[in-house]
């Protein structure tokens, strides 16, 4: 007889500005305000969170059993408004979702926020990681950690990081992004100096690509990008004929002068890795529109400050782990 498996799913998105549209007096929003440049009214704001839920629905759709996502490691979002309206007033509202999230000191106000479904993952703690700036950077944003407890009553520890920006320079920001990467793998250390066999997963927008120093330095610290490979559900489907019915030629969340490539991220540690069943992109075909250099890109909110009618910039990646019944 095979020993029983639970189904876990993880989701990362960068939802690409998620801002309501009432004015934070301690944070540069303006720009996502309604009598702003962008005119970001609320029938745009009701119509993103709503496409963000139908994402976040979607991804649990796919393969021979449905069921939502355990967990969603969601980047670029505000505060806790656009979290209540995602889990409580959105096409998820039925879902459940409860949710966590920090409070940064980034500018604009934005934050990393984990939504949890509580029927399969139990909070057990959970505080936001600084990261000290090096000398002339702004502040950025906090990583998000959660340690809990999944169905079967092992722990896990989540990490959710939106790491700075390439602005200025991707050589310029290195530093940053590295320090960003020490400042989580300080508290990972501290994690396995406890338990050697932490189930660790480290999720979110990295702004760097796998061959980058700051992925390379979780790996050389013993995380496995197990998103590294990862490609579209649609990259190479064919129907039952064998011909293709949708090509999006999608290898990458993130496509930028043409080519496809991944700043969004999964890391995990060894006891985690071992229970993957797969990581792709979820690449559904109104995520995306064509691309005047040839095949598809992500279907944006903005272009610049012209409304677009998109979703994000970015697509998601969806991890499947299969969890030993304990």
């Amino acid at each position: 007889m095979y020993a029983q498996k639970i189904p876990f799913t993880l989701v990362e998105y960068n939802c690409e500005n998620l801002f309501d549209c009432r004015h934070d007096s301690l944070k540069d929003d303006y720009e996502f305000l309604p009598d702003a440049d962008k005119h970001w009214t609320f029938g745009r704001y009701w119509k993103k969170v709503n496409n963000i839920g139908r994402v976040v629905h979607q991804c649990g759709g796919v393969g021979d059993k449905w069921q939502l996502p355990d967990l969603v490691a969601l980047v670029e979002v505000e505060n806790d408004s656009t979290l209540f309206m995602l889990s409580r007033r959105s096409m998820l509202r039925g879902a459940g979702y409860r949710f966590l999230m920090t409070n940064s000191e980034d500018a604009r106000g934005v934050d990393v926020a984990l939504m949890y479904n509580p029927f399969t993952f139990k909070p057990l703690e959970h505080h936001s990681l600084k990261v000290v700036p090096p000398k002339g950077e702004r502040k950025t944003r906090d990583v998000l950690y959660v340690r809990g407890m999944v169905v079967t009553g092992a722990e896990m520890h989540v990490f959710v990081v939106h790491a700075p920006s390439r602005g200025g320079g991707q050589f310029e920001t290195d530093g940053y992004r590295l320090a960003v990467a020490r400042r989580v793998m300080e508290t990972v250390d501290s994690i396995r100096s406890v338990d050697t066999d932490a189930n660790i997963i480290v999720a979110g927008d990295f702004n760097d690509y796998t061959y980058n120093k700051s992925l390379r330095y979780y790996k050389n610290k013993g995380l496995a990008d197990v998103s590294e490979k990862a490609v579209g559900l649609n990259f190479t489907r064919r129907n039952k004929k064998g011909r293709e019915v949708l090509n999006t030629g999608c290898t990458g969340t993130y496509k930028y002068q043409g080519e496809w490539n991944s700043l969004d991220h999964i890391l995990l540690s060894e006891p985690l890795r071992a229970m993957v069943s797969e990581c792709f992109i979820y690449d559904a075909q109104w995520l995306l529109e064509k691309d005047s250099q040839g095949g598809y890109k992500p279907f944006r909110n903005y272009l610049g400050p012209i409304y677009h009618g998109g979703i994000s910039d970015h697509l998601p990646l969806v991890l499947r782990l299969l969890f030993p019944a304990e």
